[in-house]
């Protein structure tokens, strides 16, 4: 029988994927340590569907322990810490979660010969890009701490799959947005500033580009290569959606009826990369996959979504406020 162990599983996007799982029948294993970003109310319209453990996967013997018990046959790795700001403001964590915690699962994998691990990467990894797209093939060359950190756990992967003949697969998907979304990244940010008439803020001029894919997209390409996805391989995830961060802020207060003047721009990120641009034929071609959800569709259900969340929004921002204070002090 088969039985899925997500890492990461109150996380954005493994919660999403969880919930897919549950609408196929399948009630997985989850592992997550809960920190900051991570939320069982993601979690909430699926419950009594899935194992929960509250671990970190660190912890080698907590590790044990759950496999042990549940005796997983099939792992999908969510689990990192992602915040490219505060991976420039200390990347302890983040060297910690995605690279240690990345090695500690394999061994954990390894030992208990599982059929498939399913590693899920980012597009950062490749570092930008002025034109064309990135290939799988493209030579990593990551920009900041975070994207460094999922780059090595990237190059982990590779080594235990040549070394030790380890069945896993490397998904990079292009940049997410979409409900449920921590408020610290681009999207929700943008939203919860307009809908306050706060300042919006934009790095530079707001020319870096990004490719936009909807986490329900994701989820879905990441269940394509669980199921037929080749052991060895890697899979860009993307949309063909691209657009410059100024537009993506106009757009937002277009819908939300607001004025361009909230957007006011601030100093650029350090290392910030300007444009990100995926080639996905191999998944559509060889997994007969493909992004369903249109953009402007896309954002006009995720701001929907948001100004009905406005609790779980307020919630999460407040803490970021308090987080913030603390970094700064």
């Amino acid at each position: 029988m088969t039985k899925l162990l997500i890492t990461g599983g109150a996380s954005f996007i493994g919660s999403e994927f969880v919930r897919q799982l549950v609408q196929k029948s399948h009630k997985p294993v989850i592992i997550d340590a809960l920190t900051y970003a991570g939320d069982l109310v993601r979690l909430a319209q699926v419950k009594g569907h899935y194992t929960f453990y509250k671990a970190d996967i660190c912890d080698p013997a907590a590790l044990a322990c759950i496999f042990k018990k549940e005796k997983p046959t099939h792992i999908i790795h969510f689990a990192a810490e992602s915040h490219v700001d505060r991976s420039i403001l200390g990347s302890d964590e983040f060297i910690r979660t995605n690279v240690t915690g990345t090695q500690r699962l394999l061994d954990a994998a390894k030992s208990a010969d599982i059929h498939k691990f399913i590693h899920i990467s980012t597009d950062e990894v490749y570092g930008d890009i002025l034109r064309g797209r990135f290939l799988e093939t493209t030579p990593l060359n990551p920009s900041s701490p975070y994207s460094a950190s999922k780059a090595a756990a990237d190059l982990l992967v590779k080594s235990y799959i040549r070394t030790f003949k380890f069945p896993a697969i490397i998904v990079r998907p292009s940049n997410n947005y979409g409900p449920w979304q921590y408020p610290e990244k681009f999207v929700p940010v943008i939203i919860y500033k307009a809908l306050h008439n706060h300042k919006i803020p934009v790095f530079g001029q707001g020319l870096n580009v990004r490719e936009w894919l909807h986490v329900a997209d994701c989820a879905s390409a990441v269940w394509a290569i669980l199921n037929k996805g080749q052991i060895g391989e890697t899979y860009n995830v993307g949309s063909g959606n691209e657009r410059k961060n100024i537009q993506i802020a106009k757009t937002i207060l277009d819908i939300l009826g607001k004025p361009h003047s909230l957007i006011q721009f601030v100093q650029d990120r350090p290392g910030h990369d300007l444009r990100y641009s995926l080639n996905f034929a191999k998944i559509t071609k060889e997994l007969t996959w493909k992004p369903r959800i249109s953009f402007d569709q896309g954002l006009q259900d995720t701001i929907t979504w948001y100004t009905t969340h406005t609790p779980w929004l307020e919630t999460k921002v407040k803490f970021l406020r308090e987080y913030w204070k603390k970094v700064y002090k």
